[in-house]
């Protein structure tokens, strides 16, 4: 009997030992599952913040492209006529606030702002330019003894479609909205940096370490250009950490996306969880000799519950998992799939889910799809609408991965996040770049892509609207009540112009009228007798009854007219109208086509 039962302990503690390494290799193969989406989510999560901070340094590329294209430089050494376009220009943007210059091709200094001081043509930040391009980080030294940030953009300046020159613009990284969007991603658990290709710290979501270097492993990391996402481990002051590094071609001039954060905060409570687990299987194998039938009723206990738990999270997931056939039906899906859709529980069973997709983005998800089940093992992600029970569109985020092969699964695996207000943001940086922050207006982008776009299809009648009057409202009363005043002009101005005609904001006090369709004289002087007249009559501003006017220049462009030309003949005449003071109307031939000038 006593045999007996040593055999039974003996059985029953190889049972435990058994039990308990499968349970080992069981929460190791879930820790690596669990690490392996984590990592991914992280990785997906990078290359977008890093593709919405490439697309804002790329505007800025482009504002700048667009004035060396849209402005006359002479290209003199010490012009004072591109010493002043420079200022004005650097005057009223928003992003080149800093300074400008143009230097020859090979970087020899032309012309430049002197308010601030630019860095020399030295500085190694330039390295990664060449002629043309994103410098890195430049420190330039200021009064109170803190050096300023400092990066480079240039474009080329083409004459006759050769580079004649280079315009540069300057930018102070503490104040461009692209440090203001990376602020916003500040955490207690990681920071978010963007990092020049020598490794210093250019935006940050701590701004204390803008200008600071990262580490070298980092560093070198960047310096390899991988195509992908990597992740990084190193350690720092004793602390093991790791980063999720994007660089390559996501962001522009050799910059790279880093998010950096200990390993204990990234593993979190999954590895906590894991190890939890291990330490109890091992407590289970020293007792499980003197109270094995204990033992393996609380073991029983506890993998109810922890089944029970991992329903739970599976249930009420926001992400939707499921799994579809060949033919694109659901063959398994998580329950929160049909609760995040609205559908009623179980019903997306055997459905198509191409029937879900927004007929727009119908075909590219049947082309992506079809070319999925060719590769082996292949992923894929793309963002598309989907429309739940009542038929609204939501933006998701897929991963899609080709398991076939996998007699566990045989289908393709979808995992789809809601991406909604990542689209939304997305969607906003595009309007808020194309339009004035005061008014509301179209800017000068958003004018000259309309008026490229009506000059292929037909004529358009431009009238360049600048105030008269407006610096003296403006220093008597303040700039808020200048600012208050361009909302109320812009008020007025929309209330002149018909459905079809775009009226934007280009400059301080100027504004721009399309009229497309518009070939007769008379219609054009006639917009500009009600623009006039709209803004004669006085204005209500913070208290005070304030008068101004306007001079009104008027080009009709006919089809095929360049664009730059058009709006440069426009205000031509504007200013025509503003030597001739008191002379209300006057009609002079031009290159491209005819323009008007009114008072």
């Amino acid at each position: 009997m006593r045999l007996r039962n040593w055999i039974a302990v003996v059985v029953s503690v190889l049972l435990l030992v058994a039990v308990g390494i499968v349970g080992v290799l069981v929460n190791r193969s879930a820790l690596r599952a669990a690490d392996t989406v984590h990592r991914a989510d992280t990785q997906a999560l990078a290359v977008n913040n890093a593709t919405l901070a490439g697309s804002l340094q790329l505007l800025w590329a482009k504002e700048l492209a667009a004035y060396a294209g849209s402005y006359p430089f002479n290209l003199g050494a010490g012009n004072a006529g591109d010493s002043a376009a420079l200022t004005d220009f650097v005057r009223k943007s928003d992003v080149f606030s800093y300074g400008a210059a143009i230097t020859t091709p090979a970087g020899s200094p032309l012309n430049a702002t002197t308010v601030n001081a630019l860095p020399p043509a030295s500085d190694a930040g330039y390295q990664t330019m060449s002629s043309t391009g994103f410098s890195g980080v430049m420190l330039v030294p200021s009064s109170d003894g803190k050096p300023v940030g400092v990066q480079a953009v240039a474009v080329p300046v083409r004459v006759n479609g050769a580079t004649a020159a280079v315009l540069v613009g300057y930018t102070e990284l503490a104040s461009t909205t692209l440090q203001a969007y990376t602020a916003k991603l500040k955490s207690s658990a990681h920071v978010t940096l963007l990092v020049d290709s020598s490794g210093v710290v250019g935006f940050s979501s701590d701004a204390n370490a803008i200008g600071t270097v990262i580490d070298p492993q980092i560093s070198a990391a960047i310096r390899a250009r991988a195509s992908g996402p990597t992740f990084v481990e190193y350690k720092s002051e004793g602390v093991d950490r790791i980063a999720s590094v994007v660089s390559g071609d996501v962001l522009p001039g050799g910059w790279a996306y880093v998010r950096t954060q200990t390993m204990a905060s990234f593993d979190g409570a999954v590895h906590s969880r894991s190890q939890t687990i291990n330490v109890t299987l091992l407590a289970m194998l020293l007792i499980g000799a003197v109270g094995i039938s204990i033992l393996g009723y609380r073991t029983q206990v506890q993998r109810r519950q922890a089944d029970e738990r991992f329903q739970a999270l599976f249930q009420h997931a926001p992400d939707m998992v499921a799994v579809l056939d060949g033919d694109g039906r659901v063959a398994f899906s998580s329950p929160s799939a049909a609760s995040v859709l609205h559908f009623p529980a179980g019903s997306l069973q055997g459905s198509n889910v191409f029937e879900l997709v927004h007929p727009d983005d119908r075909a590219q998800m049947v082309a992506v799809f079809e070319d999925l089940k060719t590769k082996h093992a292949g992923v894929m992600r793309l963002q598309t609408r989907i429309l739940n029970a009542g038929g609204v569109a939501t933006w998701f985020e897929f991963t899609a991965s080709n398991q076939m092969h996998n007699p566990a699964l045989n289908g393709i695996v979808i995992n789809a996040r809601d991406i909604s207000d990542n689209r939304a943001f997305q969607e906003r940086l595009t309007y808020e770049a194309q339009h004035d922050a005061l008014t509301g207006l179209p800017n000068r982008r958003r004018l000259q892509d309309a008026l490229d776009s009506s000059l292929r299809r037909d004529s358009v009648a431009v009238l360049f609207v600048d105030l008269d009057g407006f610096k003296p409202v403006n220093d008597a009363y303040g700039h808020e009540a200048g600012d208050e005043l361009l909302r109320q002009v812009a008020a007025r101005l929309s209330s002149c112009v018909r459905e079809q005609d775009v009226l934007a904001r280009v400059g301080g006090d100027e504004f721009v009228v399309l009229m497309p369709g518009i070939v007769a004289p008379d219609d054009a002087e006639s917009m500009s007798g009600r623009v006039r007249h709209a803004l004669s009559r006085p204005f209500p501003v913070l208290g005070h009854e304030v008068t101004i006017g306007a001079s009104v220049g008027i080009h009709l462009a006919a089809p095929a007219d360049d664009p730059d030309a058009a709006l440069r003949a426009a205000d031509h005449a504007m200013y025509a109208v503003k030597r001739r003071g008191g002379e209300k109307r006057h009609l002079e031939p031009v290159r491209t086509g005819r323009h008007r000038a009114a008072d």
